[in-house]
């Protein structure tokens, strides 16, 4: 399967709220804009004492920052969903690229949180097996890693099956 190159400047069909959402995420989450913002903090209280902390003065940052951050939301999550996709898609590929890895992570994200915490228990157990391993690469799946943990303990007599058998629940 062929891959397109990705481009380091924006693509031309790039909407323009990707475009705007990414300029805003990056310009917002500066240490300027952060100064900017505490100087109008700064100047609103200032002004307090000349409009007599009136409720007008009061409506005035607090109508401010209502909006800012009602607009806020959807351009932080937009580009919150475009990083994530991304961090996806690195993921799966370096998934994709080890003969060894589980393939079966790869879309992972769209499992039911059911699915997950099954797949984080059988992830969990495979940790418990490995933890009597000196080797971290000793096995990658947790059929290997049951043989060889079940190996382990036939060798060590039947005490040893009865902890298998709590281990397993």
């Amino acid at each position: 399967m062929n891959i397109p190159e990705t481009r380091s400047r924006p693509h031309r069909r790039t909407s323009f709220f990707d475009r705007l959402s990414t300029a805003v995420t990056k310009a917002t989450g500066s240490s300027p804009a952060f100064v900017l913002a505490f100087a109008i903090v700064l100047g609103w209280a200032a002004t307090g004492p000349i409009f007599r902390f009136s409720n007008t003065w009061q409506l005035v940052i607090n109508t401010g920052t209502t909006i800012v951050t009602f607009l806020m939301v959807f351009v932080i999550q937009r580009s919150q969903n475009k990083d994530t996709l991304a961090v996806h898609l690195k993921l799966n590929e370096l998934i994709a690229s080890d003969s060894a890895a589980n393939n079966r992570l790869v879309g992972s994200e769209d499992l039911s949180p059911d699915e997950l915490v099954v797949l984080k228990k059988f992830y969990t157990r495979l940790a418990r097996l490995a933890e009597t391993d000196h080797d971290v690469h000793a096995s990658h799946s947790l059929d290997e890693a049951d043989d060889l943990h079940t190996a382990k303990l036939a060798a060590t007599g039947p005490r040893a099956h009865r902890v298998r058998d709590r281990e397993r629940r």
